[in-house]
């Protein structure tokens, strides 16, 4: 039986492995290679890597660390972070990426993503939308891990990233990550009405079936970070998976859009 990914959504420091809540307080979690492992053996869908302080510090990516850790992938990795230059999307897949992610480059660099995704195929190319509530007004993208806004309307910058070649949409919502009480079901359904390519749900996940609720709402992956290296209500961190059989049951129960809302 066909079912939606789960996808693990891993936030690299440095050499470290950290969670963050609403992008704020980064919390060390331990070695990423440990973790790559663990979720190795529980047989994920997949999993993304995002570098939190690449672009933050203008740090390209640590292709040599990268290489080690994917050597311990048995799964399909997408790293993000940091991405500025075409050589550097090509060093990636040398070393085993399947997918890399553009952020900060979708607004300040499109023709390199342009260019990315004509040279290495869409399916390989992914856009990474950060998405904010402002204090005073409606929703807005948000670059530099979420340091800087930008005068872009989600809906709009979504189709317009589209347009790019990208394969997939990586949809995070600042305001929910970490929180674990839910995704933004609404911008999910609103997103992935707008355009044509899969939308992965990401941020604020706190059981198996938010997933499932954010695949009801239309995205087409469900990622979370929380979720899978915490356990319990003081956030011990563990990390788990579920199991295949976990999640085929889980997904016998996907809903109609309409039904989350009543």
């Amino acid at each position: 039986m066909y079912r939606s990914r789960v996808i693990p959504c891993l936030l690299l420091k440095g050499k470290g492995l950290y969670k963050t809540t609403r992008f704020k307080e980064p919390r060390y979690l331990g070695d990423p290679i440990n973790t790559l492992r663990l979720f190795n053996d529980k047989e994920v869908d997949e999993v993304v890597l995002l570098d939190i302080s690449a672009t933050v510090d203008n740090n390209g990516p640590n292709i040599n660390y990268l290489r080690g850790m994917v050597a311990e992938c048995f799964m399909p990795v997408c790293y993000g972070g940091g991405i500025s230059t075409l050589n550097q999307v090509e060093a990636l897949y040398k070393i085993g990426i399947e997918k890399v992610s553009f952020n900060t480059a979708l607004y300040n660099n499109p023709e390199l993503v342009k260019e990315a995704a004509k040279t290495f195929g869409s399916q390989s190319i992914v856009a990474s939308l950060d998405v904010k509530k402002s204090l005073f007004g409606p929703k807005s993208i948000y670059i530099k891990g979420g340091s800087q806004k930008i005068k872009e309307n989600p809906l709009e910058y979504a189709k317009r990233v589209e347009e790019l070649g990208v394969g997939e949409i990586l949809l995070t919502s600042i305001d929910y990550e970490g929180k674990m009480n839910g995704y933004d079901y609404e911008l999910i359904e609103k997103i992935s009405s707008a355009v044509s390519i899969p939308v992965i749900a990401n941020g604020g996940a706190g059981n198996l079936s938010n997933c499932v609720d954010a695949i009801s709402a239309g995205a087409s992956a469900a990622a979370a970070g929380s979720l899978f290296v915490y356990y319990g209500s003081r956030k011990a961190v563990l990390v788990n998976y579920p199991t295949q059989e976990e999640l085929t049951e889980a997904f016998k129960k996907i809903k109609t859009y309409t039904s989350i809302l009543s």
